[in-house]
């Protein structure tokens, strides 16, 4: 069980953010290269999810968006 809960956070601590800065590394590279297009807006929207699930970045959700 214990085991399992570093793991889970190891997971969380490291790999997530990794992943989120790869894909929007990957993003701006590719962005740079031939411009702008749905697969890098995905990695750039897969990238925000990500950083979301760690609580990093999260907007604050207006009702009227002011």
């Amino acid at each position: 069980m214990l085991f399992n809960l570093l793991r889970r956070y190891a997971i969380m601590a490291v790999a997530v953010p990794l992943a989120a800065a790869g894909a929007r590394k990957l993003s701006e590279r590719i962005e740079a290269k031939r411009g702008p297009s749905r697969g890098t807006r995905v990695l750039r929207q897969g990238a925000d999810f990500l950083s979301g699930l760690r609580g990093q970045k999260q907007k604050k959700r207006r009702r009227f968006a002011w």
